[in-house]
């Protein structure tokens, strides 16, 4: 079981996107290859953060993420969020 994590203030819980281990060519990729992943589904969101809400798909800068819980799981300030992404 995992735990829950509420974030506070404006900070923003994101689960990433899968690993990609493949290029849209069919080329597999090494570990060292694969690139950082920024796009991720907000879980929670703390009491200040205004523009997204839990279920949002959204693009964050690269290295402004902290590890949470788990490894698929970030938190980024609100400010480290480039925008939303429309399926």
């Amino acid at each position: 079981m995992v735990a829950q994590l509420q974030t506070i203030m404006d900070r923003v819980l994101i689960r990433l996107d899968e690993h990609k281990n493949k290029t849209a060519g069919g080329i597999l990729l090494t570990d060292d290859a694969i690139p950082t992943r920024t796009v991720g589904v907000v879980e929670s969101v703390g009491e200040d953060v205004r523009s997204v809400n839990i279920g949002d798909k959204v693009l964050f800068k690269v290295f402004d993420e902290l590890p949470a819980l788990e490894d698929d799981l970030v938190v980024v300030r609100e400010r480290s969020l480039l925008g939303k992404i429309k399926d």
